[in-house]
C-alpha cells in the first residue's frame, strides 16, 4: 500500500472514530432523562418508587450500553483493530 493510500485510511479512520465518539453523548442524554423522570415519578407517587427505581435501573444500563458501544468502535477505529 502506498503512502497516500495509507493517510487516506487513517484519516478516514479517525474521522469514524470521533462520529462513532459522539454515540456517547447519547448515552448521557438518555440516563439524564431517564433519572429525571423517574425523580418526577417518585416525588408524584412514593408508593411506587420501587417499580420505578426498578424500571429506571434497567433503562439506564441499556442506555450506558450504547454508549460503552460507541466507545469501543471509536477506539477500534483509532487503533484500527
Amino acid at each position: 500500500m502506498n503512502l497516500d493510500a495509507h493517510s487516506f485510511i487513517s484519516g478516514m479512520a479517525a474521522i469514524g472514530a470521533g462520529l462513532a465518539a459522539i454515540g456517547c453523548l447519547g448515552g448521557g442524554i438518555g440516563v439524564g432523562t431517564a433519572a429525571g423522570k423517574a425523580v418526577e415519578g417518585v416525588s408524584r407517587q412514593p408508593e411506587a418508587s420501587g417499580k420505578i427505581l426498578s424500571t429506571f435501573f434497567v433503562t439506564a444500563a441499556l442506555s450506558e450500553v450504547t454508549a460503552i458501544y460507541s466507545l469501543l468502535i471509536a477506539i477500534m477505529l483509532v487503533f484500527k483493530v
